[in-house]
Order: C-alpha cells, then sequence, then structure tokens
C-alpha cells in the first residue's frame, strides 16, 4: 500500500507561514522583557509586557473559530496577518510602557486570528493515514522558530537593539501574509458557513471553543506554564547564574533537539498511542527544571533543553493531535482555537504568575522549581483523561 504524501505545495506554503508567524512571537517574547526594564519597570511589569501579546491572541482566538467557519479560512488569515503586519510597523514609535503594551495587544489581536486560521488550514491537508507523523512535521515550523527565534532575537538585540528587533519583526510578519496568500484551498476550505452543526445553537460555549478538547489542551497549557520561565526570563538568570554564552545556546539546542524528537514522537503516537509520548515528556521536563532551579550548570542546562524538548516541545504536537481528533471536521477550527486558547493562556498569563513568583520570592531560582511544580500537575491530568479514553473506546 502507497503512503499518502505528506510534502505537498499546499503543506509547504503552511509550514512557512507557521514558521514566520512563531519566529515574530519568540523572537520578540525573548528580548521584550529586557526592553521593558530600561523603562524601569519591575519583573512583573516586564512579564506582563511579555505577555499581554497573547492575552490579545486569547481573546481574537474566542472568535476566529467562528469566524473562520462563517467568513472562510483564507480571507479571516489574510485579514488578521494585514493587522499583524500593521502592529508591528508601529514598535519602532513606541516612547512609553502604556504605549508598549498597547501595542503588544494589537500585535496579539493579529497574531491569534491568523495563527488559528493557520494551523486550522495546515492540518486540514494532512493525510488522514500519517496524522499524526504529518502534524509533528508540520509543527515543526514552530519547533525551529521556539530556537532560532529566541537566538537571532538575542543576536539583533545585542547588536543592534531593540530597533533591530522590531525591523526584524516587520519583515518576517510581512512574509507571512505572502506565504498565507499562495496557499491554495480549492476543494479544501469548508469555512464560509457551509459546514456548521445545525444544533451549535444549543450551547453558547460551542460558539466559540470545541467543549471535547479542552482537558487534552489544559495539559499543554499547564507544561507552557514550565516552559515560559525559560522563555521569557532566561536572560536575566543567565546574568544571575554567570551562564550567558550557554544559556544564548539553549533555544538552539532545544530546537535541534525538537527536529529530531518530534517526527518521532507522531510516528510512536499513530502506533502506540498518545501516553508514551505525554508521560516520559511530563516527567523530563519537570525533572530539567528542577536540575535548572538547584544546581545550574553547562550540564544541566542541557538537560532542561532536553528535557522541555520531549515535554512542551512534543507535547504540544501530540496534544494538538488529540484536540483535532477530538472533534469532527466541521468542528476543526473550533478545536484548533480551543487548543491555542489554552496555550495561550499559559504564554500569556505565565510570565506575569513566574515573575510575581520571582519578585515575591527574591529569587529566580523559586521561580524555576515553581514552573517545574505547574509542570508535574500535568501528569495526573493527562492520565484522567487517558483512562477516560480508552474506558469510551473499549
Amino acid at each position: 500500500m502507497t503512503k499518502e504524501k505528506i510534502l505537498t505545495k499546499n503543506f509547504l506554503f503552511s509550514f512557512l507561514s507557521i514558521l514566520s508567524s512563531a519566529m515574530v512571537m519568540y523572537m520578540l517574547m525573548a528580548t521584550i522583557t529586557q526592553y521593558a526594564t530600561e523603562f524601569g519597570s519591575t519583573a512583573m511589569v516586564a512579564g506582563l509586557v511579555s505577555g499581554i501579546y497573547v492575552v490579545g491572541g486569547m481573546f481574537s482566538r474566542l472568535a476566529a473559530g467562528r469566524w473562520l467557519e462563517t467568513r472562510g479560512w483564507k480571507q479571516v488569515g489574510l485579514a488578521a496577518a494585514a493587522l499583524h503586519f500593521v502592529a508591528c510597523c508601529f514598535y519602532p514609535f513606541v516612547s512609553g510602557m502604556p504605549m508598549l503594551i498597547l501595542v503588544r495587544f494589537i500585535h496579539g489581536l493579529g497574531f491569534g486570528a491568523s495563527s488559528t486560521a493557520i494551523m486550522t488550514i495546515g492540518m486540514s491537508v494532512l493525510p488522514k493515514s500519517r496524522f499524526g507523523e504529518a502534524a509533528g512535521y508540520l509543527m515543526l515550523g514552530t519547533t525551529i522558530s521556539v530556537g532560532l527565534g529566541p537566538f537571532i532575537g538575542g543576536y539583533v538585540y545585542d547588536t543592534f537593539g531593540a530597533m533591530g528587533c522590531f525591523l526584524c519583526a516587520i519583515v518576517i510578519s510581512f512574509l507571512m501574509g505572502i506565504f498565507l496568500f499562495f496557499v491554495d484551498l480549492t476543494g479544501v476550505e469548508t469555512g464560509q458557513g457551509a459546514n456548521l452543526p445545525k444544533d451549535e445553537g444549543d450551547s453558547l460555549l460551542s460558539k466559540f471553543i470545541e467543549p471535547g478538547s479542552v482537558p487534552i489542551s489544559m495539559v499543554t497549557s499547564l507544561c507552557g506554564l514550565g516552559y515560559v520561565g525559560v522563555m521569557s526570563f532566561y536572560r536575566i538568570y543567565a546574568e544571575q547564574v554567570d551562564l550567558v554564552e550557554a544559556f544564548s545556546w539553549f533555544f538552539l539546542l532545544y530546537a535541534a533537539l525538537l527536529v529530531v524528537s518530534r517526527p518521532m514522537a507522531g510516528k510512536i503516537q499513530d502506533r502506540y498511542g498518545a501516553r508514551y509520548v505525554c508521560i516520559p515528556g511530563i516527567t523530563a521536563q519537570t525533572v530539567g527544571l528542577i536540575l535548572l532551579a538547584v544546581k545550574p550548570c553547562v550540564f544541566t542546562l542541557i538537560l532542561c533543553a532536553l528535557g522541555c524538548a520531549l515535554g512542551y516541545g512534543a507535547l504540544s504536537s501530540a496534544c494538538n493531535v488529540m484536540a483535532c481528533q477530538a472533534a469532527p471536521l466541521s468542528r476543526r477550527s473550533y478545536a484548533v482555537t480551543t487548543f491555542y486558547l489554552c496555550c495561550d493562556g499559559a504564554m500569556g498569563f505565565g510570565p506575569a504568575l513566574l515573575g510575581a513568583v520571582a519578585t515575591a520570592a527574591g529569587s529566580y531560582h523559586v521561580m524555576y522549581l515553581a514552573a517545574a511544580g505547574m509542570t508535574l500537575l500535568a501528569l495526573p491530568l493527562f492520565l484522567v483523561i487517558d483512562r477516560r479514553r480508552k474506558q469510551a473506546e473499549g
């Protein structure tokens, strides 16, 4: 039997769109806290500046699922991509914290709707018999960005300052819209109201999210809370523990490990089930964060990168697949919205929450221990979900 083809033109342009969107997000998120501290802000306020971008994304995602199904996937995606680009153009003109927070929020609105549209389109072109594997390859766009975004952002910030980062964001966001424009949805798109369930009006909640996708999405959200501590505060923590040079390679190592592990995790999920990806991943990330907090050195930094790659990195792909499989095709955009809404909650509120822990404790070591505890909470939740899924199938 011939395997269904994964690499198609639609897959490629969807991949590049995801790559560009995530690159802007992670490049700015990794440097914006340091930029905010130049205005004299506390760690908590700097975390708010970092996370408000994703909070804006949460608001637009709430409506994105219905917009996509009633107005069409590509139309909504291109309109949101335009807002994303315009918001990037305002960063160079920021003159204070209130304006920075406003621009970050508006930028997040464009990010949330555009990334939901891109992922909905991308997931719809994947071969069903190789869905987990193909989703792993598709989400390598995010994987590469998680590594290159902070690395490039840090290099550009150190070399050209914040203005250099903003100019890079403008160029990359423009390319995102171009890539999305070239995706051909002939015979694929299900938007414009054609497939909205007739009984959807019975539930107000179902007009915005897919309720069945919430539990597994929360597993990723808890792991995201653990990972966001590394991403948002690594530059400050690195200076405290004298690991600036080593930390500059953390995200490249993380991305390299994910490039290898994520497609393998997809194959394992397709063949054996998600538990063989999620349980080891949650455990590995918890251990990695504890080691980084208790004994920060090059070796534990490497172990933490490995743990986060097996944890949040692989989990986000595995749980995204499970969230989509929990919904019919006509509700696919709602499932994607639900999944990323939960992830956005972690990325949006996580920096401020963990920043508050660091401020209260007066230590980033304690903050990373708190991040490890948040990650570990995902394990019992996943076990309950997995047990109920097996009971339903049996």
